[in-house]
């Protein structure tokens, strides 16, 4: 069974910095994506980055120049370091792995952004 956990998060003052790990368990394609996305209440799951199994990253328009994404080389593990936090970033992040046709994701996590 495949599983999907993010972790890190939080709360964060403004301008601050703080990374989240997203760790995928059981059996799995090496050479998947892996993407993170965040929501808040009453809008749409957005992408904030994605790496894809060649190491080609995408970034969304929101976390163009402040946060970057990276992997393990086991390509089991996604890191979203994000730099100059801002309110407007406070969300729940969500981890999505895609592994051949299937798609998993995960729980999320809370950045909240607040002095």
């Amino acid at each position: 069974q495949v599983q999907v956990a993010e972790s890190g998060g939080g709360l964060v003052q403004p301008g601050g910095s703080t990374r989240l790990s997203c760790a995928a368990s059981g059996r799995i394609i090496s050479f998947n994506t892996m993407s993170w996305y965040r929501q808040t209440p009453g809008t749409e799951r957005e992408l904030v980055a994605a790496i894809s199994g060649g190491g080609t990253t995408t970034y969304g328009d929101s976390a163009k120049g402040r946060f970057a994404i990276s992997r393990d080389k086991a390509h089991r593990t996604v890191y979203l370091q994000m730099n100059n936090l801002k309110p407007e970033d406070t969300a729940v992040y969500y981890c999505n792995l895609r592994s051949g046709q299937l798609t998993y994701w995960g729980q999320g996590t809370q950045v909240t952004v607040s002095s």
